[in-house]
């Protein structure tokens, strides 16, 4: 039974630690892209609308990264205007990548 049971958690931590070396590959592949967003604004910059946390996961996926989903996807403050910004998607519980957005006027 114990030799069971060391024998199940070793397998276990095996998978937690290739889980978390791709988290970790597919964070480094995340940090190096640079997300554009057109977006109607007015001449001050202000978008019509606002770019979501399902348009950065539509703009992710459309790059060719799955797994990424919204509710692991989080941006300091609602992105109502133009310029840039960082949300950070986390990957794994001790991995996060940080994206880097632009908003643009269209």
């Amino acid at each position: 039974s114990v030799k069971q049971f060391a024998a199940e958690k070793y397998a276990h931590l095996k998978k937690m630690q290739i889980k978390k070396e791709g988290a970790e590959k597919l964070c480094r592949e995340l940090e190096a892209l640079k997300l554009t967003f057109q977006r109607k604004a007015g001449d001050d910059g202000k978008l019509f609308g606002s770019v979501t946390t399902h348009d950065i996961e539509e703009a992710v996926k459309s790059k060719g990264f799955s797994g990424v989903e919204k509710k692991d996807i989080h941006v300091a403050e609602p992105i109502k205007t133009t310029g840039e910004f960082t949300a950070s998607i986390k990957l794994h519980t001790d991995v996060t990548a940080n994206v880097k957005l632009e908003v643009v006027k269209e």
